[in-house]
């Protein structure tokens, strides 16, 4: 028993250890390396005339996305790279910043393809797909009589 009360954690390093490592540490285990890739949230919207995807996805520019159809599969993915430099007269300090994510979806028979269009502003990429006139037309509302 008087050996659990000594060693509390034993799968830690004694904390001089944590101290003497902590920019390594910080880094692995919520920098580069331990930090979970986040996929951005997506709203998908049915309208009358067309499905809206709305993305979230702040601080990227409309350059930084690449949007693809393959068949009916439409992929929206984003890669983003950053290089920060620091100089002076004691230290170089250099830091990169890679991220990147991918989201497909797969589009209803009824999307007019042809006319897919995106727009990226205030942090939120819309993708407007379409809808063909034969599902425009299917899609209006009528009331049924019971008799």
């Amino acid at each position: 028993m008087a050996t659990q009360s000594m060693v509390k954690n034993p799968t830690r390093v004694p904390s001089v250890f944590n101290d003497f490592f902590k920019p390594w540490n910080d880094w692995f285990d919520s920098g580069v390396w331990g930090r979970e890739m986040n996929l951005p949230a997506v709203n998908i919207e049915e309208q009358k005339d067309d499905f809206l995807v709305s993305l979230a996805a702040p601080g990227l520019k409309k350059e930084d996305f690449n949007i693809s159809l393959d068949g009916n599969m439409l992929t929206i993915s984003c890669e983003k790279e950053e290089r920060k430099e620091e100089k002076d007269k004691k230290y170089n300090r250099k830091e990169y910043n890679y991220s990147s994510f991918s989201r497909s979806f797969t589009l209803p028979d009824q999307v007019n393809t042809d006319k897919i269009d995106a727009k990226y502003e205030d942090g939120l990429l819309k993708v407007v797909l379409p809808k063909k006139e034969e599902a425009k037309k299917m899609a209006t509302s009528k009331h049924i009589d019971v008799k």
